[in-house]
């Protein structure tokens, strides 16, 4: 295959499928976790995790084995903002966590995913290690908001870290889009 042509992934392999998996999982998280006891309470933790480790294998095994799709591309990041969002959300309606943290992180989240779509024309920002950071700290708060016994001041210092982690991230994924968009512009000429 020469450096011209282009290898054809299906949408249709085992990285998709986790993402798909994924998706489906959070409407069982969020039933197990209105359901009263602290069996659904575990059963909506066992979801979670189960959901989270998909978003850690689905994009290893999209690297290792070639199988990068834009399907992938768009549904990946959709289905990593609905199960937090999702976690977030039912968690604040439960009120177990104060609105103000979930709005601001779910402002983060959906302005970032919506400005990545804006910029795939033009180049794909990766991930950063604050990034990487961010997701790790809101799935640690989030399981530590799930299981049952936490206590409160640990869950708060936690989701202050991945609150605070997840705004720095955001500013600093804006700062390289205008970046990147500068850089686009000067390559048309404008």
């Amino acid at each position: 295959m020469t450096r011209d042509e282009r290898r054809v992934v299906s949408p249709w392999n085992i990285a998709n499928v986790l993402t798909v998996l994924r998706l489906a999982l959070v409407p069982f998280f969020v039933v197990c976790l209105f359901l009263p006891g602290t069996g659904w309470r575990l059963a909506a933790l066992a979801v979670f995790g189960v959901a989270s480790i998909t978003d850690h294998l689905d994009g290893e095994l999209a690297r290792r084995y070639g199988l990068i799709t834009d399907f992938g591309k768009i549904a990946d990041p959709i289905a990593d903002k609905a199960l937090t969002g999702a976690a977030l959300v039912s968690l604040s309606i439960l009120g177990e966590l104060p609105w103000w943290v979930t709005v601001a992180i779910l402002v983060r989240e959906v302005g970032i995913t919506l400005l990545r779509f804006v910029l795939l024309r033009h180049a794909v920002i990766p991930a950063s290690y604050g990034g990487k950071v961010k997701t790790v700290l809101q799935i640690a708060a989030i399981v530590l908001y799930l299981l049952p016994g936490v206590p409160d001041p640990v869950r708060w210092v936690v989701m202050g870290a991945a609150l605070v982690v997840t705004v720095g991230t955001g500013l600093d994924y804006v700062i390289r889009a205008a970046r990147l968009r500068k850089v686009a512009r000067r390559a048309r000429g404008e």
